[in-house]
């Protein structure tokens, strides 16, 4: 074959070389078998090879977990805190629970959320989410490579779980195809697999999504995210409250990681965001302590509407006055990078032989602290239908009981989804009409407790 190559003309570009070696070697390697082959061993991914070992219906079925990285390095619980964290709901921490995760975690570090408020620049409209006399946590702040130790700990336990890194996949094929009966995928190395279900948790750019061949409706904001690790002044107290205030280029959120450091997550336009990943830590900090206090252009009607709206529902002023962030004083050093921000969602979750979780699936703004909760979310159902098909007798990819996956993620993840496009899309100017829309719908939320807990209702899972 390679022959072909050099006497049609000269030298094999480096892709036709590369393309050749991958199906010399498939020829000469027969395709190993496995129930479930999962693609993506991120929080998503890794977690749901955890929580199919430990299914009593799904333990007998043979996994394998591909992982394009090198092996994780593991967690140091003494070590420095990082820059990548995830606010955890409550449903996520029953997920945790249930695979054993959650004691790992425990042992090592996480700061539980008393209390959040989220406030407006351009008006007085503010909200603030707490359960009655603070009985139990809004969410818990963790750091993603913590959430990884403790679901890779469970992996390495599980006897019918393998794990192969630097695992890149180059094609599949899936039985609609092929017209048979497995789906079948090939690694960059030429290793090649064979298996009833493939899992594509790849990311936004998922190979497997692509060759299910369904619809995606994606969107660049053309905004990133900027994150740091931040220190805090002395007055921080126990800081357990999650910030998030709204600015005309978008909001700026503090989470709370321990009473003396909180994370930054800011969501501003790519020129600024590039802006302030350069900047000195000193004027890092200062552009911080700036955008939660300064006092932005005010819509006056806006302001006028709110203090209405509160006068009707018989709220004082002082019941209603802003609470300010303790102020940041230091940025740990390397801790800020960037991330683009967008939109995507997959039209459908499965087809024979294959289903879709976390970002391969959707993908939604982190202003609502709900893209990872609605992946482990994902997991949950997932393992729910994929155990009661193989207990009804169906094959792991019939989508006669896939559907019923896909059926629940929809009904979850599309309201959560097209309300924070929403609320990214009404804080994204500075119209006076818009502003004043979005203080009143804020200021009602807050005023109304049966709206107020159906939102944290959602955002709890």
């Amino acid at each position: 074959m390679l022959s072909l190559f050099l006497n049609s003309g000269g030298a094999a570009s480096k892709g036709q070389l590369r393309y050749v070696a991958t199906r010399l070697l498939s020829t000469t390697t027969t395709s190993e078998h496995f129930d479930i082959v999962i693609g993506g061993g991120g929080l998503v991914g890794t977690t749901l090879a955890a929580a199919l070992a430990k299914n009593d219906t799904l333990a007998d079925k043979r996994v394998l977990l591909l992982e394009g990285a090198g092996e994780f390095k593991g967690f140091d619980a003494s070590g420095p805190y990082q820059n990548r964290v995830s606010a955890i709901n409550k449903n996520s921490i029953e997920l945790f629970k249930s695979i054993g995760a959650w004691s790992h975690i425990e042992a090592a570090r996480y700061k539980p959320v008393k209390q959040m408020q989220v406030w407006e620049s351009n008006s007085d409209a503010l909200i603030q989410f707490q359960h009655d006399n603070f009985a139990s946590d809004v969410a818990c702040i963790i750091e993603n490579d913590l959430i990884l130790d403790a679901v890779y700990a469970r992996v390495r336990e599980a006897a019918n779980v393998q794990v192969l890194n630097k695992a890149r996949i180059e094609s599949v094929r899936l039985p609609k195809h092929t017209n048979g009966r497995h789906s079948e995928l090939q690694l960059q190395d030429g290793r090649s697999f064979t298996c009833e279900l493939l899992i594509g948790a790849d990311g936004a750019n998922s190979i497997v999504r692509k060759e299910m061949g369904v619809d995606v409706f994606s969107m660049n904001y053309d905004r990133m995210g900027v994150v740091a690790t931040l220190e805090l002044n002395d007055d921080a107290c126990d800081n357990s409250v999650a910030w998030q205030r709204f600015l005309p280029n978008g909001p700026i959120a503090l989470l709370p990681l321990t009473d003396k450091l909180s994370s930054l997550v800011w969501s501003t336009t790519v020129s600024q965001a590039k802006h302030l990943k350069e900047l000195p830590p000193a004027e890092f900090v200062e552009a911080i302590n700036e955008a939660f206090c300064r006092q932005y252009a005010r819509v006056e009607l806006a302001d006028k509407a709110v203090q209405l709206l509160n006068s009707f529902f018989g709220q004082q002023a002082a019941q209603q006055q802003v609470q300010y962030p303790p102020r940041v004083c230091g940025v740990k050093d390397g801790s800020r990078a960037t991330f683009p921000l967008g939109f995507l969602h997959a039209s459908s979750y499965v087809s024979t032989g294959a289903a879709l979780v976390g970002d391969a699936a959707h993908r939604v703004h982190p202003l609502a602290g709900q893209g990872v909760n609605l992946g482990f979310s994902d997991v949950r159902y997932l393992v729910e239908s994929l155990a009661a098909g193989a207990y009804a007798g169906f094959k792991l990819g019939d989508t006669q009981h896939l559907i019923k996956y896909e059926r629940k993620c929809l009904a979850k993840n599309v309201p959560i989804m097209l309300g924070v496009h929403g609320l990214h899309k009404l804080y994204s100017t500075e119209f006076s009409p818009v502003v004043l829309l979005r203080s009143l719908g804020v200021q009602l939320t807050q005023n109304l407790p049966p709206i107020k807990n159906l939102f944290m209702k959602g955002a709890m899972g």
